[in-house]
Order: structure tokens, then C-alpha cells, then sequence
């Protein structure tokens, strides 16, 4: 576990052309349908544990009121209304198809929202997730200072996101990335470019004290990276200034 505390200012990250918010939206719309499935398939199950310790973190922080940014299919969101039935969980999504899904699925509280304009008042909320969607919005910066502005004084900020390993299971995790999970994703979902730009978006995605940096540089007193899988996924935490 790396605990970082608040120092140095992180280098300015410019949005990637590959980060659109359009291209981006209509990506997701394409995949919606079969999103939940291909991520169990092209994780081998893993997403549940790592839902899981995600919500066993939440837990112990004991929110009433959660929101869960980019909520996808709603599984993390979902996850944390059992582990916390007393807490009102809102999943916020600016893709529609995505949001179809959720509700199909079971969600309840569902906002269509872009994550840098969150509709939402300051200090609405006592925590806030993003699971492995922070990667692809237009601007991480912008993004989570968004979600620090809902989050109430002493909140807690949660990323659940892909992260490129060390070596030696680096190695063996590129090609996979590349050559492997593009052409099964292909297979499931019918949209085999998408996942070229997942791997594509994981290999520029900060990860370990570079996201740490740039958590506390967004309105944050400390972050806290937990790779998980031996770091193809870390677990990021954030507390609210």
C-alpha cells in the first residue's frame, strides 16, 4: 500500500484526442449491451473481487449518502447498496444505453451526467466512487475536482481503475493488453476497436504515486494506492481538504 501525503504539485496532463467525450460516449453506447459480460469474461471473473474490496473499504467509512461516477452497468453501485442498505447510493453515467442497462439490471437512483459538471450541490455527499471510469473522461484533473467539490468536508474519494503492472507480470500483461483482450473483446461484444482503446487508454493512465499526485492536487489531503492482482488494478482512496 503507498500512502501519499500532500507535497508537490503533479506536471499538467493534456487530454488525449482519444479521450473525445463524444467518441467516447458513443463508444460505450455501442458496447453497453454486452459491457457487463465482457468484463467478467475478459477479467476472469476477477471484477467481483475487486468490487468487493472496494466495498469493504466503503463500508468501514460508513457513508449515508454515496454517488458512484461513470456507474457503467451500475455493479459497483449496486454492490455497495447490499453491503450498506441503509446508505441512498446515486449511479451517474453520461451515456443513456449504459444507464438502460443499469436500470434493467436493478439500480434505482440513476442521473445522466457529465462527471465534469456534475448536477449536484458542494458537499452533497460523504463519499464518491469512479470504478474504472476516471480513465476516460476528458480531463482527470477537471474530473476530480468535480467529485471533490459534492463530496462534504472529511469524505472519501474512491478509484477503482486498471494500472499497468511491474515486471516481471508486465511481461506478460502487454501482450495480453494488446494483442489478446482486443480480439476476445471482439468476439463478445462485436467491437473490437473499442478495446484497442482500452488498452491504448490504460497504457496513459497514470497509476501508483502519479495518480496520487494528482488526487491531492484536486482538493485532497492525502491518497492511498492498493494494487490488486498483483497491479494490473489499483484501488485508490482520497480524503476530502
Amino acid at each position: 500500500m503507498l500512502r501519499q501525503k500532500n507535497t508537490d504539485r503533479p506536471e499538467t496532463i493534456l487530454p488525449a484526442p482519444e479521450r473525445d467525450p463524444a467518441k467516447v460516449q458513443a463508444m460505450f453506447g455501442r458496447i453497453a449491451r454486452r459491457y457487463q459480460l465482457a468484463n467478467t469474461i475478459l477479467s476472469a471473473g476477477m471484477d467481483h473481487s475487486w468490487r468487493k474490496r472496494a466495498t469493504t473499504l466503503i463500508r468501514r467509512w460508513n457513508p449515508g449518502r454515496v454517488l458512484d461516477v461513470a456507474t457503467g452497468s451500475g455493479d459497483l453501485a449496486r454492490s455497495i447498496e447490499a453491503s450498506l442498505p441503509a446508505a441512498e447510493v446515486t449511479g451517474a453515467d453520461f451515456s443513456p444505453e449504459m444507464l438502460d442497462v443499469a436500470r434493467r439490471l436493478g439500480s434505482r437512483r440513476l442521473v445522466q451526467a457529465d462527471a465534469l459538471a456534475l448536477p449536484f450541490k458542494d458537499a452533497e455527499f460523504d463519499v464518491v466512487t469512479v470504478a474504472f471510469g476516471l480513465r476516460n473522461m476528458a480531463s482527470w484533473e477537471s474530473a476530480l475536482r468535480e467529485m471533490a467539490r459534492v463530496l462534504t468536508p472529511g469524505g472519501h474519494l474512491l478509484v477503482l481503475d486498471f494500472s499497468v503492472p511491474a515486471p516481471p507480470l508486465r511481461y506478460l500483461y502487454r501482450p495480453y493488453l494488446h494483442l489478446v483482450l482486443p480480439r476476445l473483446a471482439g468476439w463478445v461484444t462485436g467491437e473490437k476497436e473499442a478495446y484497442r482503446y482500452l488498452a491504448q487508454s490504460i497504457e496513459a493512465f497514470p497509476n501508483g504515486e502519479e495518480l496520487c499526485k494528482l488526487i491531492r492536487h484536486s482538493g485532497f489531503s492525502e491518497a492511498v494506492c492498493q494494487p490488486l492482482s498483483g497491479g494490473i488494478v489499483s484501488l485508490y482512496s482520497g480524503l476530502k481538504t
